[in-house]
């Protein structure tokens, strides 16, 4: 067993991520690993491209530009749409990402931007659209996917047993 990151490996990896100026975005560092199946878009595609290759134990500083992360800002402006279009039992929050159907029916992310008395105003551009991502990752594991994992294009877990 190749302990490669390549198609078909699960990779377990812990990472910090920060904006341009430094500034902590997210982290792992306290919780369990980030764990993804390598080659069928569980993670940003330039991080992906970084890592592929690389092996357990390897620490890595790795930046992705915007086209290759969340895409570049499209410099489109929310829509405002009703509050009541949303259920009322959901706590709402600026940030917050959400699923819905654009127009035709078909099944989208939005993310909203901001919110008020009356209106949510969202976007399907993700937060992050626009900026470079920089990246400390240290690969803790790698292991082979198994066959449910593959059919279903993501890991089951650390161990590739988990139920989802």
């Amino acid at each position: 067993m190749s302990h490669t990151l390549a198609a078909g490996k699960v990779g377990l990896f812990h990472y910090t991520l920060r904006d341009g100026e430094g500034n902590t975005i997210d982290s792992s560092d306290g919780k369990d690993p980030m764990v993804y199946l390598h080659g069928v878009g569980n993670i940003i595609p330039g991080l992906e491209k970084q890592l592929t290759g690389k092996t357990e134990g390897d620490v890595l500083d790795v930046v992705v530009p915007a086209a290759e992360a969340y895409g570049e800002a499209s410099g489109e402006p929310p829509q405002a749409i009703p509050r009541d279009q949303f259920p009322a039992d959901v706590p709402l929050q600026k940030g917050m990402g959400m699923r819905a159907q654009d127009a035709q029916g078909t099944p989208i992310m939005i993310f909203i931007t901001d919110i008020t008395d009356s209106h949510v105003l969202v976007t399907a551009e993700h937060p992050l659209a626009g900026k470079e991502l920089h990246f400390h990752v240290e690969i803790v594991r790698i292991r082979d996917a198994n066959e449910n994992e593959i059919a279903h294009g993501h890991p089951h877990g650390p161990d590739g047993n988990a139920d989802h």
